[in-house]
């Protein structure tokens, strides 16, 4: 019977997500210098089939992002080292605009 190690600070999911994210940005870096984003977080679904990437930058690059994804997933597959490679999806990261509107509402009712 196999131990189970519990000290694990990451799940699987999240593991591999990093490193999804980690070879997304290194392949968009080096192969698409026209996208100017920022990958800001990853997130694993569905039994690691999908992983989900979020970017700042750009809203306009949204369906360039789509029209290039089986390129950018095919060569993710020749880095990624593993015996399936998850589907990838791109999903504008709004959190710092919304931090700001909260800021600006706060500082609004401080007035």
């Amino acid at each position: 019977m196999r131990k189970q190690n519990n000290n694990r600070s990451f799940s699987r999911g999240e593991r591999i997500a990093a490193k999804v994210q980690s070879l997304v940005a290194e392949i968009l870096n080096n192969n698409y210098p026209d996208i100017k984003i920022t990958l800001t977080g990853a997130e694993s679904h569905g039994g690691l089939q999908f992983v989900r990437l979020y970017y700042q930058g750009d809203k306009n690059v949204q369906k360039r992002l789509n029209d290039i994804k089986s390129q950018i997933r095919y060569e993710l597959a020749a880095v990624i080292n593993q015996k399936y490679t998850p589907d990838i999806s791109f999903v504008y990261d709004d959190t710092l605009e919304k931090s700001e509107r909260i800021e600006k509402l706060l500082g609004e009712l401080n007035d």
